[in-house]
């Protein structure tokens, strides 16, 4: 039987220069489509679908050749990065230009995460709320927050570096939500989180905005 061919690398857009999405380089961003999760707050709301259209890890490639020398790394983001089969390769490719590699996830696919972690040099890693049915409630994913919750254990056990990032939309997080967020990562001796506000640009949610 033969086997099944992988869908393409599918990028949303690309930032051609960034000095805040990996913490201390000058980076491009690569914006990955594809994410799962239906997240209340998301301000990529048109990441969330595999589309037919959009560039090509080629074109990608070629842009961060004629970088090298400008840029340090290269930072995927999305969508969800690891809601991509042939992430590793994409990360490998740059890798292999000469970049450091940063990776922005929700923590989706823990499995790929981790198999995509010897070859990242940084990841942020977004905690969205206690884990428990709350998480649930943001992502709009019935067990979200076991995917969550495994894949926060598998970035502290790589020794990798990271930062942890939560949105604070105050109708979905109330104060206690956040305490017991702080609880959780110090009992796994993890990093406090990175408190950012929630931000209606790009919101599709009618109800948060």
């Amino acid at each position: 039987m033969p086997r099944k061919r992988e869908r393409p690398f599918a990028i949303g857009g690309l930032v051609p220069f960034s000095t805040v999405d990996y913490p201390g380089w000058l980076s491009a961003v690569v914006f990955c489509q594809g994410c799962p999760w239906r997240c209340r707050y998301c301000h990529n709301p048109h990441l969330q679908s595999f589309a037919r259209t959009g560039s090509e890890w080629r074109d990608v490639a070629a842009f961060l050749e004629q970088r090298r020398g400008r840029l340090e790394a290269v930072v995927f983001s999305g969508g969800e990065p690891t809601a991509q089969p042939t992430l590793e390769d994409a990360i490998r490719a740059a890798r292999g230009l000469g970049y450091q590699v940063g990776l922005h996830t929700a923590g989706i696919h823990p499995r790929r995460l981790r198999s995509v972690l010897p070859f990242v040099s940084w990841v942020g890693l977004d905690i969205k709320a206690p884990f428990d049915a709350r998480y649930d409630a943001i992502t709009q994913v019935r067990g979200s927050w076991r995917a969550a919750r495994a894949a926060l254990d598998v970035v502290l056990e790589s020794g990798v570096a990271y930062e942890l990032r939560t949105t604070v939309c105050h109708p979905l997080l109330d104060e206690a939500a956040r305490v017991e967020i702080e609880r959780e990562l110090a009992r796994r001796h993890a990093r406090s989180t990175r408190w950012q506000e929630f931000r209606t640009e790009g919101c599709a949610d009618a109800d948060l905005i």
